[in-house]
């Protein structure tokens, strides 16, 4: 059959361009007609002065020196705009008790100079249906979070971009009786929910690209080095760590945190791509999704521990991690009330193992997936998880000892099921002991 073709008058065309050339304009048009923050003074003039309103914050750099504080109902801020904080002591933005708020598209950061902070970029607390969506934080290295999310329900974090959120900091572990000393390190998180429950954490971006593990980086910064240590050693520091006076485990913080563990709960974790953290993701909570995230060069891939309960790891990515890719132990928060299992670990490909950036610090006797025991005496064991469908994948000489390490001893892991996983063998086996089926 011969193809038709469709005759268009040269009338249709031309009204076809009108069209198209006002679309612009119409959008244009569409977005003055939003309440703007370009009508005030500042934007926090132009909250307070429209409350329970989504404003429109337009292309340009907006310069600030308090933190931009986010109330009531249905209020928020989005556009193009780019808001700079000159303040290392405040956060960038502040949402507490508010309902349904929203911040979208605008990119969030500090000046040279002010890049190191103690504070967030956007700190939410008590809010409830909170969206936080393809927004843009730059360049705020703090010790805590660039985004938390504190005693919220029902939460939001989607498309967004955290880049260099991490800082030289010191880790100060001398109240804890347990513990007792004090040392410098790298430390910062990029996502922290914490006492928080229904929290949707997807499709994020999370990239440290300033501070990477180098051997220059930690004798520049004498990364590891205690800086003060108790007149006596706590229980769960080991000896030989104690009389160094050193901490090979000096890169601190995550990409991502679910923590609080009896608070914490029916959290999900999906599509997530994390580059160069310390450990990827550190669930400390229950009833957690964790799934198509790719993590990629981090000491640690994810744990789960202190009381992580019903968590299903599944579909992951986990390429060039130095100590483990995946990790399930108890903790010192672990109790009778809050134990560990009741998990399921499937159908993630781990491969590259040992390449990473931090395999001078951890060499080659490690392992990709570890089970552990607690770290008191009285944390109640790891039990019941199901381990299936997984691929540990090397290409040439394996940089582990076993593919998965279980303990022994009266507080071992019980419970554990593996089937239908295909492990690439360490330089001394699959495991150092039988896998149970």
């Amino acid at each position: 059959m011969a193809a038709q073709h469709m005759n268009v008058s040269p009338n249709f065309v031309a009204r076809l361009r009108r069209v198209l050339v006002a679309l612009p304009l119409v959008f244009a048009h569409a977005h003055a007609s939003e309440l703007s923050v370009a009508a005030y003074p500042s934007i926090q003039a132009a909250l307070d002065a429209n409350p329970n309103c989504m404003l429109f914050v337009p292309a340009g750099d907006y310069v600030i020196k308090d933190k931009i504080c986010i109330r009531g109902e249905r209020s928020g801020l989005f556009g193009p705009g780019r808001i700079i904080q000159q303040s290392d002591d405040q956060p960038i933005i502040e949402i507490e008790n508010a309902n349904a708020a929203e911040i979208r598209d605008l990119t969030l950061t500090r000046p040279e100079g002010k890049m190191e902070t103690r504070n967030e970029g956007i700190l939410a607390i008590k809010c409830r249906d909170l969206v936080i969506d393809n927004v843009r934080v730059i360049d705020n290295r703090s010790r805590s979070s660039v985004i938390e999310i504190r005693e919220c329900k029902d939460a939001r974090i989607s498309r967004c971009l955290v880049r260099n959120y991490m800082r030289v900091s010191i880790d100060d572990r001398t109240a804890n009786k347990e513990l007792g000393y004090a040392f410098n390190c790298t430390d910062g998180t990029g996502i922290n929910v914490t006492y928080s429950t229904g929290t949707l954490v997807e499709g994020n971006r999370v990239i440290e690209d300033n501070l990477v593990p180098t051997p220059e980086i930690k004798a520049k910064h004498k990364l590891g080095d205690f800086v003060k240590k108790n007149a006596e050693k706590g229980a769960i520091i080991n000896q030989q760590m104690w009389d160094a006076n050193y901490t090979d485990a000096w890169q601190q913080g995550s990409a991502i945190v679910i923590n609080a563990p009896e608070a914490n709960d029916l959290t999900r974790v999906i599509g997530n791509h994390i580059e160069n953290a310390a450990q990827g993701l550190d669930i400390h909570a229950d009833h957690v999704i964790v799934s198509q995230n790719i993590i990629t060069n981090a000491f640690i891939g994810m744990k789960a521990m202190h009381g992580s309960r019903n968590v299903l790891i599944t579909g992951n990515q986990f390429v060039r991690n130095s100590l483990w890719a995946i990790g399930l132990m108890p903790g010192a928060a672990a109790n009778a009330e809050n134990f560990d299992g009741g998990s399921i670990i499937s159908n993630n490909i781990i491969s590259d193992f040992g390449h990473g950036d931090a395999h001078w610090i951890w060499g080659d006797e490690r392992s990709p997936i570890k089970f552990d025991t607690g770290q008191q005496p009285d944390d109640p064991p790891l039990t019941d998880v199901i381990i299936t469908g997984n691929l540990i994948h090397c290409i040439g000489k394996p940089r582990y000892k076993y593919a998965v390490i279980i303990p022994g001893g009266p507080n071992a892991p019980r419970g554990l099921h593996f089937s239908n996983n295909l492990f690439h063998p360490g330089t001394s086996g699959v495991c150092n002991t039988e896998l149970p089926p």
